[in-house]
């Protein structure tokens, strides 16, 4: 019989709760904020061919980066254990509009250096990716990376617009899944936060999306999947009330990856993209809800 890894965690991490808790935080940590599956399907290599890479350097690590294109930069965030590739879909249209599309892969993932990684991670490395690729007119961010888009936007990122695609609300659902997932005794996952908040150096309510989207003022589009089993709708729904004058858009059947691939999503996001500061936004409620595909 095949076991998979949180059975195999499951009862180790139980034991070491009870008899060194200290070490069990140790372990969590780890586990939480590696990233897994980290090279990306062979498609999403694939699709980076014709772009231009390029590394920079975050925090004495290497970041690996791709560009296409010339004219105003959208930056093109993934999520976690994704890769930058995996928005390649976005790449055509925002070409076709004028744009330069620019991506990266973030620390800990695909083809850059680092092993653990964090919403901090993400936001740092993307502030340094657009001071080397230039100004930002927008960012297109996918689940854990819309989270790190506000926090960079909140540290003094400018951007005309934002498009989000299954975001997520911020670590207090990740941290109660990773817990449940593999049994984390509380206690443990107690010390586990408290030891992370000192390698961040922020606490864990800093990284409540919807919080800090009260404060944004650059228009924002969200997508996100009913039918999403990773990040849930509500998080979307409750980002896009929180964000002054955002937008939600539901589709139904998608999921939380092929969402990215979809004809309506990626047109739709890039239109929004496009559109002049201060034009209006009208989507009329025929495509509120998405077809399954």
């Amino acid at each position: 019989m095949r076991l998979d890894k949180s059975t195999i965690v499951r009862l180790p991490l139980a034991v070491l709760g009870r008899v060194a808790p200290g070490l069990a935080a140790a372990w969590a940590l780890d586990l939480f904020f590696t990233p897994r599956g980290r090279r990306g399907s062979r498609r999403t290599r694939a699709s980076l061919s014709e772009a231009r890479r390029f590394d920079v350097d975050v925090d004495g690590q290497r970041v690996a980066g791709w560009s296409w294109g010339g004219g105003p930069a959208v930056y093109l965030l993934h999520g976690w254990a994704g890769v930058g590739g995996q928005l390649a879909g976005f790449v055509p249209p925002l070409l076709a509009h004028g744009f330069r599309a620019v991506t990266f892969d973030a620390p800990g993932h695909g083809a850059s250096a680092g092993r653990r990684s964090s919403i901090v991670h993400f936001a740092r490395a993307l502030h340094e990716v657009v001071a080397r690729e230039g100004p930002a007119h927008a960012v297109i961010a996918h689940s854990l990376g819309a989270a790190a888009a506000t926090r960079a936007f909140a540290h003094g990122l400018r951007v005309e617009r934002a498009v989000f695609v299954g975001p997520t609300g911020g670590p207090r659902d990740w941290s109660s899944r990773f817990r449940a997932h593999l049994g984390v005794p509380s206690h443990v996952m107690a010390l586990m936060r408290e030891r992370s908040e000192r390698w961040l150096g922020a606490s864990w309510d800093d990284f409540d999306v919807p919080r800090l989207a009260a404060r944004q003022s650059a228009p924002l589009l969200v997508f996100h999947d009913r039918d999403d089993a990773e990040v849930p709708w509500s998080d979307g729904a409750a980002i896009a009330r929180a964000w002054p004058g955002a937008r939600l858009v539901t589709t139904t059947g998608l999921g939380h990856r092929r969402i990215l691939r979809d004809d309506g999503v990626v047109r739709q996001g890039v239109s929004f993209v496009a559109r002049e500061a201060g034009a209006a936004d009208d989507y009329s409620a025929s495509w509120k809800m998405m077809p399954n595909v």
